[in-house]
């Protein structure tokens, strides 16, 4: 069994981005939500991305509603970015990023791609089946591997950068599957991430600028 280690996430993040993950992780979470995860990117202009999701792993088109409803005025106050910003809130998808201990235990089996700060064993990226999950670090199976070498490497969490599962056959699958058991589940195409997009594009730069 897990413990609390599995709720620490791993990714690399820029300033800006740890900066404004620390505002929107305690409204999600006041909400029951997980943040996922936090991306400023420069399409339209400038657009803030956040991931997140429920217990379950999923997050609704409802869910995205509700978080952008407590969110924004957050934002507003914070102000975390100095420009006009596009803020998008959508669920993982379903090649999701993985960011924590339980999500990559949650998805043994399925094919990663993991990209690393530094080197470990002369490698940065990592692509093959997660084999073993516990709470500091992960296993992978590499099928490129020499046959005179182990094709398991294990890498701690703390070493990741970037990690995500790799949209597979298999993995479409799952989601299928899970969609059949669970009349609950509701996000559309399992190819396409449930998207709540701001309709107000200028974002909370733009209403500051005309105070």
């Amino acid at each position: 069994m897990m413990g609390p280690n599995i709720t620490k996430r791993y990714i690399r993040e820029s300033a800006l981005e740890a900066r404004i993950a620390a505002i929107v992780e305690p409204v999600a979470e006041s909400l029951g939500y997980d943040l996922v995860r936090v991306r400023v990117t420069n399409e339209n202009g400038c657009t803030l991305q956040i991931m997140a999701e429920n217990e379950a792993g999923r997050f609704t088109i409802e869910d995205c509603e509700a978080l952008h409803r407590d969110l924004s005025p957050v934002l507003d106050i914070e102000d975390p970015i100095d420009r006009e910003y596009h803020l998008e809130i959508s669920s993982p998808g379903i090649d999701r990023p993985l960011v924590r201990a339980r999500d990559f235990a949650a998805w043994v089996g399925h094919e990663a791609k993991i990209e690393l700060g530094d080197l470990i064993g002369g490698r940065k990226r990592f692509r093959g089946e997660i084999v073993a999950a516990d709470e500091t670090s992960v296993s992978i199976r590499l099928p490129d591997a020499p046959k005179t070498e182990d094709p398991v490497h294990v890498i701690p969490f703390t070493a990741i950068a970037d990690a995500k599962l790799v949209l597979t056959d298999r993995l479409l699958e799952a989601a299928r599957k899970a969609q059949e058991e669970d009349p609950d589940y509701d996000e559309g195409d399992p190819e396409i991430e449930t998207l709540y997009e701001d309709e107000d594009p200028d974002g909370a730069a733009a209403r500051n600028q005309e105070n």
